[in-house]
Formats: structure tokens, C-alpha cells, sequence
């Protein structure tokens, strides 16, 4: 049997399936090219960032701001745009840039968490409604006869949509979990970066200058902001 031919057999249960199939394939490309959009400039931008603080606090602002397409541009330049604040608003700027960049960064799990548990009850469903439909002409006194020949077929193409909905629900989790770890990483990476950040922070009040200057059109610093957020 071709695709088309599985479909029409796996009764009405593959129509939502295939809903299901989409929304779960749209997020996991739109989530690979966020993840890899993030990842491949990330430590380029912390590492300058952290640099930039041994010399100027003002050209460490600069370089996150050029970055704040990026969550890690974001959380830097959060706290680093406030006019010289003490270090205790300077690590609560840090927290609460924290928490809204890494929510953001789970956007379409929930989707994807629906999605496993949604296609193997459709697909079971579709199975005991394909079987009703095998089993409900025959008669007690048709067992062993030729006219329930045509039974073992029906029971076979019901089952389509059981394995249609396993297979939609193991890649989805297969996904899940990678960008759930991709995730975890993100969180271990923002901690320290911030941490390091504070604490040269500390080390360097009241004395660090952190006054707000535009972007600079350095291309080197402006560079770092090509990657854009899916």
C-alpha cells in the first residue's frame, strides 16, 4: 500500500492525526532553527561581553545591546542598561531577565506535549471504531464460514491507525526531549554568565560607568547580531 492508500484505510481517525502531524512538524523545524540560531553565537557573545567589562563597562553595555536579538544579548544588556545601580537591582535585573528569556525559550512545548499524548488515544480510537465496524455484520452463525473471510483484513486496517499514532507521538517525544535538554543547558549557561557578570559588577562599584550609549556601527561589535530569534 502507498501513503495514500494507508490513509484512506486508517478510517476517520488519520484526519486529525494528520492535523496533529503538521502542528508537531511546524514546531520542531521552527524550534531546530531557533535552537540553532541561538547556539552557534552564544558563547561569542558572552565571551565579548565579559571582556568588554576588564575595560569598559559602557562597551560592554554597547556590545550586548548590539546582541539583543538573542536571548543571551537580551539577559546581558537587561541589567547592563540601568544608570549605575547598586549590585543588589543589578543581580535582581539579572533574575528577572533570567525567568523571561528562559520561559520564552520553552515556547511550543506545550504543543508538542499535547501532541504526544493526543495521537495514541486518536489512533487507539480509531482501531475500536475500525473493529465495530469489522465485527458488527457478523452473526454467531457465520464463525468458521467463509463469509467472515473478509474479518482478519478489517481488523489489520483498523490497526493502521494505532501504529499511525505511536509513530506521530515517539518522534514528537524524540524532540521534546532534545530540546528539554537543550534547555537545561540554557539554564546552566545563563548562571554563569551571570554570575560572572555580578560579580565583576561587584567588584568594580561604585566605580564601573555603566551610562547608556548608542549602538555602535563597528561592524565587529554590530556582527553579533545576525543570528535573529525564530
Amino acid at each position: 500500500m502507498n501513503i495514500l492508500q494507508i490513509f484512506e484505510r486508517g478510517g476517520v481517525a488519520m484526519w486529525p492525526l494528520l492535523v496533529l502531524s503538521i502542528l508537531a512538524l511546524g514546531t520542531i523545524i521552527e524550534r531546530i532553527w531557533f535552537w540553532a540560531s541561538t547556539l552557534t553565537k552564544e558563547r561569542q557573545v558572552v565571551n565579548r561581553v565579559l571582556e568588554a567589562t576588564e575595560r569598559d563597562w559602557g562597551m560592554a553595555a554597547e556590545i550586548a545591546q548590539s546582541a539583543r536579538r538573542q536571548p543571551i544579548g537580551r539577559f546581558l544588556y537587561t541589567p547592563l542598561r540601568l544608570a549605575n545601580p547598586e549590585p543588589e537591582v543589578f543581580r535582581l535585573a539579572l533574575e528577572s531577565a533570567a525567568d523571561e528569556e528562559l520561559a520564552g525559550m520553552r515556547r511550543g512545548d506545550k504543543l508538542l506535549e499535547a501532541v504526544i499524548a493526543l495521537a495514541p488515544l486518536l489512533g487507539l480510537l480509531g482501531t475500536v471504531l475500525g473493529l465495530i465496524e469489522s465485527l458488527g455484520s457478523i452473526r454467531i452463525s457465520d464463525l468458521g464460514t467463509a463469509s467472515t473471510a473478509g474479518v482478519t483484513l478489517g481488523i489489520g486496517e483498523a490497526l493502521i491507525s494505532t501504529a499511525t499514532g505511536l509513530i506521530v507521538a515517539i518522534a514528537s517525544l524524540a524532540f521534546y526531549r532534545l530540546f528539554q535538554a537543550l534547555w537545561y543547558n540554557q539554564v546552566k549557561v545563563f548562571r554563569k554568565a551571570g554570575s560572572l557578570l555580578e560579580l565583576r559588577y561587584r567588584e568594580d562599584w561604585p566605580h564601573a560607568d555603566l551610562t547608556p550609549r548608542p549602538v555602535s556601527t563597528n561592524p565587529e561589535i554590530s556582527g553579533i547580531s545576525e543570528v535573529r530569534e525564530s
